[in-house]
């Protein structure tokens, strides 16, 4: 199922451009992009893929089927917007592309349908939602206009971009704009601008410096249900089924990416689709009354959804989005059994009760910034600074938890095998809340015993203690190597027979190799000082055991 991808995620993607891609030319290119495709849709021929580059791009007839239901919307409002694509002919693993779509539709007498209607739609493995999209506002006009040679053109534009490295500051030119960016990492915190402290002087060869390349705007997407953000953080903190049910894709995309980013840093672990249409593959899988929902967020905007899929748990109904010229009106929570067609209010559908008491000093702060008319993406900072220490809080005391189930350095020998983590306890774990919870930095009241304890059942928190978890193993791995590396192999080496000593250095060789492999947390002259270990043991030893074990690779 598609995953949403963090920051962390596109920053390896990025640290390793084309890595599935890597047999293909145009390296640059694949960076940041797999393919371009335009989709034409006819009232005779139907949907139709008619046009990929670069030309060596490759895709299956049910990759571009999908392609084509998905870029065409059920609503004509709303040009650009966010599909997931299932591309098994990239790589040898499935996985889930992002697709940026603009599509146009004009009147036309001369066509039988009456109206002109193509989608442009760039696919890449880059969640870069804000920079894809500019680039499609600035391209796709002109394209509808001059056609394959400028589609041509704007690739090549693109194969000459440096690649998209985490934390570097690029320029990106295409076709007749320059573009000023900052690659995210893992380490930003949601909601910083970068960019603007690169900018101090005015550059006149800068178009465009955009101060996010993946961040979509929080605060308009949230506007319509602005009274429940906080309980909507908690539905998706839990990896609750949610449907956005929206007017057009634009906004059902937005909407859906607003709610997968506002548990940042934590990682959004379940399925998402911005924008879900009735040819989905998981149509009937999710559609289906046998069954409870999965752990998805859908953003959906055909009628016939407010019917097939009245029966999940939370609706979240989203009218065009506009931003607020006064203050928002409390709207309760509606209850589900009121929700007869896609024409229903705005609100959020649902009987879930939150665990914790609503704070009511954001609601009234974001009020003031309305009647104030504070700008929206300052409205935009201040709520996702919001949601970022109320994850924060919640999670810290996992944090704190989990690294106390680190052994003690001084359990690390370098003669045995690293020590084992132990074993995670909820019990153990709920046991430290009363003196180290989320009251120490956070002033919410509620029932944070039950959130906590519905969070440890949910693929959020699977997914973020496997990422734990591999992480301090390797930490403990790099420790283990760090000791080794303290020790005077040479002399071990010469207290014991040669079949252990060319067993100890095939295990080194192992070692350092997964080491590199895996980038494993080491002090910086480490790998260095292994590799000496294995030249000057191997050097000890007679000529034809050196033959064998200087041509011994790792496995």
């Amino acid at each position: 199922c598609a995953a949403s991808r963090s920051p962390c995620e596109a920053e390896e993607e990025a640290a390793a451009p084309g890595r599935c891609l890597s047999l293909l030319p145009w390296d640059r290119f694949s960076a940041w992009l797999h393919c371009v495709c335009v989709v034409g849709f006819d009232l005779e021929l139907g949907q139709a893929v008619e046009v990929i580059y670069p030309q060596h791009s490759k895709l299956t007839d049910k990759e571009k089927t999908s392609i084509c239901y998905l870029s065409f919307p059920d609503s004509n409002s709303g040009k650009c917007f966010l599909l997931l694509c299932h591309l098994k002919s990239v790589c040898k693993d499935p996985a889930y592309y992002y697709g940026y779509v603009y599509f146009r539709q004009v009147r036309d007498k001369t066509l039988k349908r009456g109206y002109f209607q193509k989608s442009l739609v760039l696919i890449s493995r880059l969640p870069y939602i804000h920079l894809f999209h500019t680039v499609l506002r600035h391209i796709a006009p002109e394209y509808f206009v001059k056609s394959e040679p400028f589609l041509e053109a704007v690739c090549s534009d693109v194969d000459h971009w440096p690649p998209p490295v985490p934390g570097k500051t690029l320029i990106l030119p295409i076709m007749g704009i320059i573009m000023k960016v900052r690659i995210p990492t893992c380490h930003d915190k949601p909601g910083t601008t970068h960019i603007v402290q690169f900018t101090h002087e005015v550059d006149t060869q800068i178009s465009i410096a955009l101060p996010t390349v993946h961040e979509v705007d929080l605060f308009r997407c949230f506007c319509p249900v602005f009274f429940h953000i906080q309980m909507l953080w908690e539905l998706v903190l839990l990896g609750e089924p949610v449907v956005v049910m929206a007017p057009s894709p634009s906004e059902s995309s937005d909407t859906v990416l607003a709610l997968v980013s506002c548990i940042s840093p934590l990682k959004y672990c379940s399925d998402f689709r911005p924008y879900f249409t009735i040819h989905d593959s998981e149509f009937k899988e999710y559609t289906t009354r046998t069954q409870a929902p999965p752990s998805v967020i859908l953003g959906v905007t055909n009628p016939f959804f407010a019917k097939t899929l009245q029966h999940w748990p939370h609706i979240v109904r989203i009218g065009e989005i506009k931003l607020p010229g006064e203050v928002p009106k409390q709207v309760k929570v509606k209850k589900l059994k009121n929700l007869k067609t896609l024409d229903s209010k705005p609100g959020v559908y649902t009987s879930y009760k939150p665990y914790l008491n609503r704070d009511e000093e954001i609601i009234k702060q974001l009020q003031k910034g309305v009647q104030q008319k504070r700008p929206a993406e300052a409205q935009s900072v201040i709520l996702r600074r919001y949601f970022l220490e109320l994850t924060q809080s919640f999670i810290i005391p996992l944090e704190r938890y989990v690294a106390s189930l680190m052994p003690l350095q001084k359990s690390i020998s370098p003669w045995k095998s690293p020590p084992q983590l132990r074993q995670f306890s909820q019990e153990d774990f709920m046991k430290t809340l009363e003196k180290a919870g989320p009251q120490l930095t956070s002033g919410l009241k509620g029932d944070w015993i039950g959130l906590y304890r519905h969070f440890l059942k949910s693929p959020n928190f699977n997914g973020w203690f496997r990422t734990r978890r591999k992480e301090m193993t390797q930490k403990l791995e790099a420790l283990h190597l760090e000791a080794l590396c303290n020790e005077d192999l040479l002399f071990w080496s010469q207290k014991h027979t040669e079949v252990e000593t060319v067993d100890l250095v095939l295990k080194l060789k192992n070692k350092l190799f997964q080491a590199d492999r895996e980038h494993l947390p080491m002090k910086p002259d480490t790998m260095e000082k292994l590799q000496m270990h294995i030249d000057t043991i191997i050097l000890a030893l007679p000529d034809d055991l050196q033959d064998i074990l200087l041509k011994t690779g790792t496995t």
